[in-house]
């Protein structure tokens, strides 16, 4: 029997009989039952940064629509400024600002881990942003990369790595990142647009007039800044995204022409921007005629190979593969959206929260 990962699964399977009922319900079949769907989680719906905290928007439909209710993180919660830097795996990452703490937060049990930002950092100037991901197969220990500028240079980016395995920072790693005419700026990492991993590298945005991607290559513990495909960066919009066949890559939205860019390494090792595929965003959404242009790059769901977007009727989300474009019912904030792909399990309650089986 195979049971796909969609959030009604589980409460449709336990209709069958009692003894699937009990078996579905049980914690360690919820558990085997995501780590066994952990590569190809649902996207259940989107984070969006306010005020009073991290609100939920669901972008399933019924009856796999998860309460927004459900995946609140409330500021009382946060305590102090908190900025979300992205979700992966199940989790969540934010950055507690005046506490100096990032939390690790998985929405679907509602555990929490607190961590201390780690020496090597500027904190007081420059902005640090990080992600967390888990191993292969492993749904019990975590890691978590951040990354910002030295405390010590202003020209020299930094990173260290978390495991909650060992609850121990690795080794301060440095690169410097100097570029010509702009010695006395700091290298600014992006905390609006989250990390996106490929491979065994992780890329955020750099911010900024010279822009520039940051890569941060697990494998060798190695830094590096990527240039952007274009020159001047005022009139693009860009978002970090996996590449048809594998590999990195870039989409560059202009008004309503978007271009996908992919990494690609030649035979001597040397790598350089190859453009690939352009389409009109426009049509592919559905926008009016008189908003053609308007669209802004909301978010990227990484295992999804989703982008989303905003449009003036609210967030759409476009499949990248198929280029199936989707609305995001329910909310028409403008705000940071992150993008949560999960496997939703949390025993009978679920349930019940979905009407399929009325409490006793």
């Amino acid at each position: 029997l195979r049971l796909p990962p969609q959030p009604s699964s589980l409460p449709r399977a336990s209709l069958v009989c009692k003894r699937w009922r009990g078996l579905v319900s049980d914690p360690g079949f919820c558990r085997r039952f995501r780590r066994h769907h952990h590569r190809n989680p649902p996207l259940l719906g989107f984070f969006q940064e306010l005020d009073e905290g991290l609100s939920f928007a669901p972008s399933l439909k019924a009856p796999d629509r998860v309460s927004p209710e459900r995946f609140s993180l409330q500021h009382a919660d946060l305590v102090d400024r908190f900025f979300s830097l992205g979700c992966r795996h199940g989790l969540a990452l934010i950055y507690l600002r005046k506490r100096l703490q990032l939390l690790v937060w998985d929405p679907v049990t509602g555990d929490q881990h607190h961590i201390a930002v780690p020496p090597g950092f500027d904190t007081e100037t420059s902005p640090i942003s990080g992600a967390v991901f888990r191993s292969a197969g492993d749904v019990q220990h975590f890691h978590l990369a951040l990354v910002g500028s030295s405390e010590r240079q202003i020209t020299q980016a930094v990173a260290r790595v978390y495991s909650s395995e060992t609850g121990v920072w690795g080794n301060l790693i440095t690169a410097p990142l100097q570029s010509e005419g702009a010695a006395h700026f700091r290298i600014a990492v992006s905390t609006i647009k989250p990390a996106v991993l490929v491979g065994g590298s992780l890329y955020w945005l750099l911010d900024g007039s010279s822009g520039g991607i940051l890569e941060f290559d697990m494998d060798r513990q190695r830094l590096a800044v990527i240039p952007m495909p274009v020159n001047d960066l005022r009139f693009f919009q860009f978002s970090m995204i996996r590449a048809d066949g594998g590999g990195f890559g870039l989409l560059v939205l202009s008004g309503s022409s978007a271009q996908f860019w992919k990494r690609r390494t030649n035979c001597d090792g040397v790598a350089s921007w190859v453009l690939g595929r352009t389409i009109e965003i426009d049509k592919l959404l559905h926008c009016e005629p008189e908003s053609n242009g308007s669209q802004l790059i909301l978010g990227f769901a990484e295992d999804n190979n989703v982008v989303l977007f905003w449009t003036i009727d609210g967030p759409v989300m476009l499949q990248l593969e198929s280029l199936q474009s989707e609305k995001v019912l329910g909310t028409k904030i403008m705000s940071h959206y992150h993008s949560f792909e999960s496997v939703y399990t949390t025993g009978n309650i679920m349930f019940y929260i979905m009407g399929i089986i009325k409490p006793s």
